[in-house]
């Protein structure tokens, strides 16, 4: 079986990476990237891709079984343009959906949030639903939804806010509802594994307690 997972160098998908790298179930694992990658494995292939061009995009994900899509980016990073943001969130993820249909991948598992909704007022909520319901309309076999709230785990860029709110979450956790808590990137990468292999077929979300109980 093939893996082709984008954004392997994110918070979740390096921890995916990881994860789909020791199974044995996946004989190959393509990353596609947009810039060199220094890392290897015998399972690994490395792909880079400009993914504002269809065909090079449509033909790195071909032989695909599964399609694991993490990529994300920050207000910072695109310096507050919500069109690059958008261009990077929307743009990427929902192409690999449709680009997975056309190549005859049906399996397809992806990060959004907590609280993702196209008609929220919040832009990135709001952005994070678009994605969620144009993903849908694609009318892929199986979708799965990851919607974690505050993510925990080694990231290689210091967010400050974040950092704040972990600590708060920690010190109150006992007042905060089950899917808002902070939860593990390794633990989003388990769960986004096992619901793969279980190709399950329709549309289903997951929040704090179903990742949880799927990365058991």
């Amino acid at each position: 079986m093939t893996a082709t997972l984008i954004g392997a160098t994110g918070l979740i998908g390096n921890y995916l990476l990881d994860e789909l790298l020791q199974d044995d179930y996946f004989d190959t694992v393509k990353i596609l990237i947009r810039r060199p990658l220094e890392f290897s494995h015998p399972k690994l292939e490395k792909h880079l891709v400009d993914f504002n061009d269809g065909d090079s995009f449509l033909v790195a994900l071909s032989n695909s079984d599964f399609v694991f899509c993490t990529i994300g980016t920050t207000q910072k990073k695109v310096k507050g343009d919500k069109e690059a943001y958008r261009k990077i969130d929307y743009d990427i993820t929902v192409n690999a959906a449709r680009f997975s249909k056309m190549i005859g991948c049906e399996t397809f598992v992806l990060v959004s949030s907590v609280g993702a909704n196209s008609k929220s007022n919040n832009f990135y909520l709001k952005l994070k639903g678009e994605i969620e319901d144009t993903v849908k309309e694609t009318g892929l076999h199986s979708i799965n939804i990851m919607r974690p709230s505050i993510l925990l785990g080694d990231r290689k860029e210091n967010r400050l806010a974040e950092s704040i709110s972990k600590k708060l979450m920690s010190a109150f956790s006992f007042l905060v509802p089950s899917k808002y808590k902070a939860i593990h990137g390794r633990t989003i990468a388990k769960a986004m594994k096992q619901t793969a292999k279980e190709n399950k077929q329709g549309f289903f979300f997951h929040e704090y307690k179903e990742i949880k109980t799927k990365a058991k």
